[in-house]
């Protein structure tokens, strides 16, 4: 049986590094019938950062909520969130970074903050 084959995209959006080629372009790129991409690049980091941020607009908050172990998104809310944002001058809360050997808590981050740019 033959299959349907379909035209390739004519735009195709990507590669533009951390927080860039994040969800919001690549959903205006979707959104005009072409193929948006979503760099995955620290993921982790950019969750993190934007929460402590206060995430403004709550999407980072809303994309969080149907993550489906609840727990483990309250954990990262709970860890990184800064209502209102932090204050001018203070420091970022340190991360778990990967490493060779297991660390829950930065594969916790990285899975999470996958789910949510995505």
């Amino acid at each position: 049986m033959p299959t349907a084959t379909r035209p390739h995209p004519p735009v195709i959006q990507g590669g533009m590094g951390v927080a860039v080629s994040g969800w919001e372009l690549a959903r205006a790129v979707a959104g005009r019938g072409q193929l948006g991409v979503v760099s995955g690049t620290a993921l982790d980091a950019v969750l993190a950062r934007r929460l402590q941020l206060g995430d403004p607009g709550g999407h980072m908050r809303r994309a969080l909520a149907p993550f489906p172990v609840p727990e483990a998104a309250a954990h990262v809310l709970d860890r990184y969130f800064v209502e209102g944002g932090i204050a001018p001058g203070e420091r970022m809360r340190a991360m778990a970074r990967l490493r060779g050997e297991r660390g829950a808590d930065a594969e916790l981050l990285t899975v999470i903050g996958n789910f949510v740019e995505v």
